[in-house]
């Protein structure tokens, strides 16, 4: 859709200016209804904050749509500046902190292979506790990087970072989290860039999980960050308003030092960064091509984690902008401001979904009205902007490859969060500063249901909404009930999504079962280690087996099998792969088992032993 978008750029501009309408004449339509209504004041007081709500949402929908049109505008693609006469010098930052050694090994392998000679790599490394600390000082020697260490905490990332530029004296500063792996050309194709204009302060480019098979958190959160990065930030570089994600991008020493480093002060000291520099007059660019893979978050209560930093974060630099929008409403330019508006607020979308899932409730149960409208009315004016909408936003990922079931999937997760952005928003809007925590990489675990209450809560208020407002309209016809039941009846599919992401990921090889009636015995030879240099395979055996004992994944047993109606035993050496929780019926733990050694004998007798 988009190379069709781009050859008939004034089709699009006329459906992004019938959209602009439709929602201009429901937003007109809706508040004279609300101000012309014969209600009492609690309903009226409810109507304006659905009313409210829906502004909101239409509001951010609309400046997605305005960055796919800033998009189609765009004549050919970002053309590359000629090469490089020399290689002026590259500080590369990776700030660290208690880091698997494995993860930290391959960022450091893959930086060490980037293909511009005149590059230095820093290990920021702010781990406490000793066994990081030794594995740190061991991976630099082997990669010949610089260890940088403070001796005083402060900031989190953005202190260390801030503290390891005092230091230093190259042109350029480029930064990766720890689980971030640039392809080779990454500085040779990004630094020409900044060479050619040396009022560019950065340049961004897009992040793309490279886990996305191990987890459905993983996945869903990619799909929320194709939205950002597809299209979002090509519309805010194309209004000079890019900002800096915190990794995968290269800055202007020069720049940072203008405005006195990393801002210390929030969560999000890259969003706050951006917005200093661009007030200081200083560019940015988004360079949409990937070449960078990372780690999302592997579970939900990592993701949930990852979620409240960046909504207390974006929410606390909202209240600057806004100060500074008050005082020198001439610092930026109007497309600017929008932009920082509508990223700064972006996370007050909690608030408004909240509203959204209460108000038809609120009709169902207690007949208070959250529209008052006719029917039809509402009908001629609420469905073009809908179903416009939504065509359009399902359309332009469809043409980056993206299916409509991947991206309800992000739509299910974004939605089961709003318990966390609006806790987080709030702490945000009133100042507090919160504390930076680094997304672990450990793999999959669930949440006890017991602290997703919240979602529960509402999810079981919305089924039971659903069946009183199908009955009322089943006794009085009425299309009120039955709009109200269809809303509820959405956003209770969404909050479904916390049962869906809450399980754990078990792998398909993982699956298959050893017989009931198989004999299993084992006894552990070592823990701590993976002893399998890759994922399970077609030819690897993986079952799964209840033990009575809890067995951390990476241990290597001795273990035996066999049927009653077999008078030979196989006896083998796995590795625990995945353990899941206490079984209330068998009260024993689900234990996943891949065999590493096994002879071509003991192997037919095991795979007897199991079932799919």
């Amino acid at each position: 859709m988009i190379e069709l978008i781009k050859k008939k750029a004034g089709l699009f501009k006329g459906l992004l200016i019938f959209l602009f309408i439709s929602i201009l004449v429901y937003s007109l339509t809706r508040a004279v209804f609300i101000y012309y209504a014969d209600y009492v004041p609690l309903e009226k007081i409810l109507a304006v904050i659905f009313f409210l709500a829906e502004s909101f949402v239409m509001l951010h929908a609309f400046g997605y749509f305005l960055s796919i049109y800033n998009l189609s505008r765009k004549k050919k693609e970002l053309a590359q500046p000629p090469e490089l006469k020399g290689f002026p010098p590259v500080a590369i930052l990776i700030p660290a902190r208690h880091e698997p050694k494995k993860v930290l090994e391959e960022t450091l392998a893959t930086v060490y292979n980037l293909n511009y000679p005149n590059k230095t790599i820093y290990l920021l490394d702010d781990s406490t506790q000793e066994k990081y600390r030794q594995e740190a000082e061991a991976l630099v020697s082997a990669y010949g990087a610089k260890l940088f260490r403070r001796s005083q905490r402060h900031g989190a990332k953005a202190g260390i970072i801030n503290d390891c530029l005092k230091t230093l004296d190259d042109i350029y500063v480029a930064i990766f989290d720890a689980d971030q792996n640039p392809l080779p050309d990454f500085l040779t194709r990004l630094v020409p860039f900044l060479e050619s204009d040396p009022k560019l302060a950065f340049i961004q480019t897009p992040q793309f999980y490279s886990n996305l098979e191990s987890s459905k958190i993983a996945f869903g959160s990619n799909m929320q960050q194709s939205v950002f990065y597809e299209y979002v930030c090509e519309g805010k570089s194309s209004n000079q308003s890019m900002i800096c994600c915190g990794t995968n991008v290269v800055l202007r020493r020069q720049a940072l030092v203008d405005v006195g480093g990393f801002d210390e002060a929030t969560v999000t000291e890259d969003f706050a960064t951006s917005f200093r520099m661009h007030l200081k007059g200083w560019k940015s660019l988004y360079y949409n091509h990937v070449h960078t893979f990372g780690m999302g978050p592997e579970n939900l209560g990592e993701y949930f984690k990852q979620q409240n930093r960046w909504a207390l974060g974006n929410v606390g630099v909202l209240r600057l902008i806004v100060k500074q929008f008050f005082r020198h409403p001439l610092s930026l330019k109007p497309a600017q401001w929008f932009e920082y508006f509508i990223t700064g607020s972006y996370y007050l979308i909690g608030w408004a979904y909240l509203s959204l899932v209460i108000c038809p409730i609120m009709y169902i149960f207690f007949n208070i009205p959250s529209f008052f409208m006719n029917p039809v009315v509402y009908g001629f004016t609420f469905f073009p902007y809908l179903l416009l909408s939504l065509a359009i936003f399902y359309a332009s990922m469809s043409g980056r490859h993206y299916t409509v079931s991947q991206i309800f999937r992000g739509q299910m997760l974004a939605f089961i969060s709003l318990p966390v952005y609006i806790r987080a928003s709030f702490f945000g809007f009133i100042g507090a500063k919160g504390v930076f925590q680094v997304t672990a990489k450990d793999g999959s675990k669930s949440i006890p249901y017991y602290n997703l209450w919240p979602q529960i809560f509402l999810w079981v208020v919305a089924l039971i909404a659903i069946s009183w407002g199908l009955q009322k309209f089943a006794y009085d016809w009425s299309t009120a009930s039955f709009f109200n039941a269809a809303w509820v009846g959405y956003h209770f599919a969404l909050l479904s999504g916390i049962f869906y992401f809450n399980e754990l990921d078990i792998p398909l090889a993982y699956r298959k079962r050893l017989l009931k009636k198989a004999a299993f015995e084992y006894r552990i030879i070592e823990a701590g280690r993976n002893f399998l240099d890759k994922p399970p395979g077609k030819l690897r055996v993986c079952f799964s087996v209840y033990l009575s004992e809890k067995i951390e994944p990476g241990t290597l047993l001795m273990c035996k099998a066999k049927l009653p109606e077999e008078t030979a035993t196989a006896v083998f050496d796995g590795e625990v792969l995945w353990r899941g929780k206490r079984s209330v019926w068998h009260r024993k733990y689900k234990t996943s088992i891949c065999v590493v050694t096994v002879s071509d004998k003991d192997r037919k007798l095991l795979l007897k032993a199991i079932r799919k």
